[in-house]
């Protein structure tokens, strides 16, 4: 043999070392992100998760039959973000932030012009983390179905109905604009959009900073509350599916309102724990008089170390009682121009 052949002969074990090494590193690194654990044994969630992704809800027209934005798209997005930040005009709610920058409109107006609104310096800056076009993962457009004929009728009805009646009766006013329930799932980014999870042996609690509420929701396989029995958010049962926790929610009151469903919603939750600081939040709605089929959105929410403060909106607000005293004194001021005619 050489010393050539030798040399060889003496490599290439070393190389099959290195070789070897190298793909078990690499099967190493590859392994699946394993999510902590509670002491029971089951996907640790515990903490604050916020919502303050930039991604909308549905998907905008500009986005038709396309599904992700690449990173120079997302770059060339948040330079004109940049811009309506800056001129810190009308708070951009939800899908409103996302829309004005792509319909280019550098100093968006408030949906409510008429009174103004907060400005834009009191909201948390936009997660822009999410790739995806749209929220609503099903149907495959992206868009959410349309609402039956009759939940059309009845929406336009409700909403002329509380137009014209508002400031006759404070019960008129939406649950959330008296502070008494702002509803889920909670789907809008804009501020406090915020939640606090806690896990106990046998519990899950949720409670959203927006406004008051903390539902506690039991894990033991019991059944529904008699349907007869209904609340604002529903009576909801949660277990375990792997490391994902399906929580499924039934009884809503006739007076809770997502979207312009009532006591016929069906709402199925799916909470994975998929990084470090992502929790993925998916929610199914089904409701036949409201909807033409069910639909289902994700919002990826974001692990904060920072702690949920009191969302200073109670029961009644300030505001209501001022509200009726303006439209009784317009209700005045047009009884005595009749009278002067």
């Amino acid at each position: 043999m050489t010393d050539r052949n030798r040399s060889a002969f003496g490599v290439f074990p070393i190389l099959c070392a290195l070789t070897l090494g190298a793909v078990v590193a690499t099967a190493q690194t590859a392994r699946p992100w394993v999510p902590p654990r509670t002491a029971d044994g089951h996907p640790d969630f515990q903490g604050v998760w916020a919502n303050n992704t930039v991604t909308p809800l549905q998907r905008p027209k500009q986005w038709e039959g396309k599904d992700r934005l690449t990173d120079a798209e997302i770059a060339e997005l948040q330079r004109f973000a940049a811009q309506i930040v800056e001129n810190d005009g009308d708070a951009q709610f939800g899908d409103g932030f996302i829309l004005a920058v792509l319909n280019r409109i550098a100093n968006p107006k408030s949906y409510d012009p008429g009174t103004g609104n907060y400005n834009q310096f009191w909201l948390v800056a936009r997660d822009w983390h999410d790739r995806r076009t749209a929220l609503v993962t099903d149907p495959p457009n992206g868009r959410i179905p349309p609402m039956t004929p009759e939940a059309q009728k009845r929406r336009a009805a409700e909403i002329a109905h509380r137009a014209a009646h508002a400031f006759e009766d404070p019960e008129v006013f939406p649950p959330g604009e008296r502070c008494v329930n702002f509803g889920i799932p909670h789907v809008q980014a804009g501020y406090n959009s915020y939640m606090q999870i806690v896990q106990s042996p046998g519990y899950i609690t949720i409670m959203n900073e927006m406004a008051h509420d903390a539902r506690v929701i039991p894990l033991d396989g019991r059944p529904h509350l008699d349907a007869r029995l209904t609340t604002w958010n529903g009576d909801s049962r949660g277990r375990w599916q792997g490391d994902t926790l399906v929580i499924d929610t039934t009884n809503f009151s006739t007076k809770s309102d997502f979207m312009g469903a009532h006591e016929r919603l069906h709402l199925t939750e799916r909470l994975t724990r998929v990084g470090p600081a992502i929790l993925n939040y998916e929610f199914t709605v089904d409701d036949p008089t409201t909807w033409t089929a069910p639909w289902t959105a994700m919002i990826p929410l974001k692990l904060k170390d920072e702690l949920i403060y009191e969302y200073a909106c109670h029961e009644g607000n300030d505001a209501i009682p001022d509200m009726l005293r303006g439209h009784r004194f317009e209700e005045r001021g047009a009884a005595g121009k009749g009278r002067e005619r």
